[in-house]
């Protein structure tokens, strides 16, 4: 007699976003991933050539995982300020602003950007999933919070000849748009909004559609603006791009306070280079008490971008002081249009101070063999991109 064991495994599900279907014949490689529950590109064709395009013509990158959640009512903007670290009501209607927010131990629990798209109507997007804790937030506040992660298909365009990529759809005053500007506009008699945003430290624009327009969007780009060379783009090539410009990655460079095991692995603002976002002159907001007694006291970390001799990135690698561990890279990356090995590191106070020499303690592999390099770094005061026309307004079209 024999018997034959079920077969237990599970193959896991993943979503596919709106724009699977047009990502699905543009991937050579099919090399997918995870995002929040989606199916996400990591690369179509070659990381290299996609980062490139980001930075001589345009990339175009699948936004819609990213978590949005829509918060109206009379009292919203008191709400949001109460929940987010700056001062909320200086984000202007028809803009958009960066901002964190914190438990009460003063922890970052995620960054984000906020939109302020009409009276008493925002949408704040985030990288963790963070219904609940909104909801929670919200007792006492007359607010309404809905998920809209699945009711909104995003698509970015990122490189120089973005603006003139999105022309032509009729957007022809797109290019009056300044950063973190929004707009709304209309795609096939649907609403389309569009701001000046982006993940890349270029000159970019992210636009916002329902999913059942994703389809359309993707091809009417591909179609009308194809002699301004666009290219998908994956996670890979998108990660080169922001480590280049020194934006931090939630999961990355700090582990959200809601996501941390162990004690102490968690990090302020602070201790990320991000006190510029904090407003003390707000009398109320989550975790003020303990970033004001961090502030008087001083930190345990701070946040250095550091420029690597050599060029073998310093993945994970330990930072050393007279041969002593002060610190750990969290992200890295040769950077191929600044031409120029950088990290970013958490180092223990009082390291990290601009100028400082330290040493970076790197390995990597070759040929089935592990090699050791005690590369040399310096901490610089800012990562090497940053093109003008990040900034320029009108924006240059190509």
């Amino acid at each position: 007699m024999t018997s034959t064991a079920p077969d237990r495994t599970v193959e896991p599900v993943l979503l596919p976003t709106p724009f699977y279907a047009c990502q699905l014949a543009a991937n050579e490689l099919h090399a997918w991933g995870d995002w929040n529950g989606y199916i996400k590109a990591g690369a179509y064709s070659d990381v290299e050539l996609e980062y490139f395009a980001i930075r001589s013509s345009c990339g175009v990158f699948d936004l819609s995982p990213m978590n949005k959640y829509r918060i109206t009512g009379p009292d919203a903007l008191a709400y949001l300020n109460r929940l987010l670290t700056r001062d909320v009501s200086k984000v202007r209607q028809g803009r958009v602003g960066y901002s964190v927010w914190c438990d009460e131990q003063g922890q970052v629990m995620d960054d984000g950007t906020l939109f302020h798209l009409g009276v008493n109507d925002y949408r704040l997007c985030a990288y963790s999933r963070a219904l609940d804790w909104l909801s929670w937030s919200a007792l006492g506040f007359d607010v309404t919070i809905v998920d809209e992660t699945e009711q909104v298909a995003a698509l970015a365009l990122q490189g120089p000849t973005s603006c003139s990529a999105l022309k032509t759809l009729g957007l022809g005053d797109i290019d009056t748009m300044k950063p973190f500007d929004l707009r709304h506009y209309q795609f096939e008699g649907e609403p389309m909004l569009v701001s000046r945003t982006g993940f890349t430290g270029d000159l970019g624009y992210e636009v916002w559609v329902a999913p059942d327009k994703a389809e359309a969007l993707w091809h009417a780009l591909f179609t009308q603006a194809k002699h301004y060379m666009l290219k998908p783009i994956g996670t890979d090539a998108l990660d080169i791009a922001r480590i280049e410009t020194g934006f931090l990655q939630a999961g990355e460079d700090f582990v959200p306070a809601e996501h941390a095991v162990r004690q102490g692995c968690t990090r302020s603002p602070f201790e990320l280079g991000l006190d510029w976002l904090v407003d003390f002159s707000k009398p109320v907001f989550n975790g003020r008490r303990a970033l004001l007694r961090e502030r008087e006291k001083g930190s345990r970390y701070r946040f250095a971008i550091l420029d690597v001799e050599g060029n073998k990135p310093a993945h994970h690698s330990y930072i050393l002081h007279n041969g002593k561990p002060v610190g750990t890279v969290t992200s890295a990356g040769w950077c191929p249009t600044a031409k120029t090995n950088i990290a970013f590191a958490q180092l223990e106070m009082p390291h990290g101070a601009v100028g400082e020499q330290l040493v970076a303690e790197i390995y990597y592999q070759r040929e089935l063999r592990w090699n050791k390099v005690m590369a040399p770094c310096t901490v610089v005061k800012a990562a090497p991109f940053n093109p003008a026309r990040r900034r320029q307004t009108p924006a240059p079209a190509l």
